[in-house]
C-alpha cells in the first residue's frame, strides 16, 4: 500500500492506493494557513488516520507533492506559494514526523508524471505540462 499526499495551499489531500492502483482511502483537508508547525502536523495526522483505516501491520511508503521545490544544495524549501514552508527543511522534519523515509517532488511535476503513466499523456515521449 502506498500513501500520496497532494500538499497545496488551501488543502491537503491524502490517498492510499494499492500496486494494482485501487484506491482504499481518500480524505481532503483545509491546510493550516501560514502555520509551518501545524501543517506539518496535519500531514501526518491525516497519514496516521488513514493507516489505521486501513488496519496495516506496516507502515506504508508515502510520497508528498509540494508547492515549491527542496534545493538540493541546502536541502530548504523554495519558490512556494505557500510562504510558510519558504527556508524550512520541509523533507527532514516530515520524516522526523513520520518517522519514515518521505519521497518528496514538486507538485507540478508529480502532476505531469501521473499524466504520463496513465492520463492523457500516456505514450508520448515529450510532455509539458501546465
Amino acid at each position: 500500500m502506498k500513501i500520496g499526499v497532494d500538499l497545496g495551499g488551501t488543502k491537503i489531500e491524502v490517498i492510499a492506493i494499492d500496486d494494482n492502483g485501487k484506491e482504499h482511502f481518500r480524505k481532503r483537508i483545509a491546510t493550516p494557513q501560514g502555520d509551518y508547525d501545524k501543517t506539518l502536523d496535519a500531514i501526518r495526522n491525516l497519514i496516521d488516520e488513514c493507516e489505521t483505516a486501513l488496519t496495516l501491520r506496516n507502515k506504508c511508503s508515502v510520497g508528498i507533492g509540494t508547492p515549491g521545490t527542496i534545493s538540493p544544495v541546502t536541502g530548504l524549501m523554495q519558490n512556494s506559494n505557500s510562504v510558510c514552508l519558504i527556508g524550512k527543511p520541509f523533507q527532514v522534519d516530515i520524516e522526523a514526523k513520520l518517522k519514515r523515509q518521505v519521497k518528496v517532488a514538486n507538485d507540478a511535476n508529480c502532476f505531469a508524471l501521473s499524466e504520463v503513466i496513465d492520463g492523457a499523456a500516456k505514450g508520448f515521449s515529450s510532455v509539458f505540462g501546465i
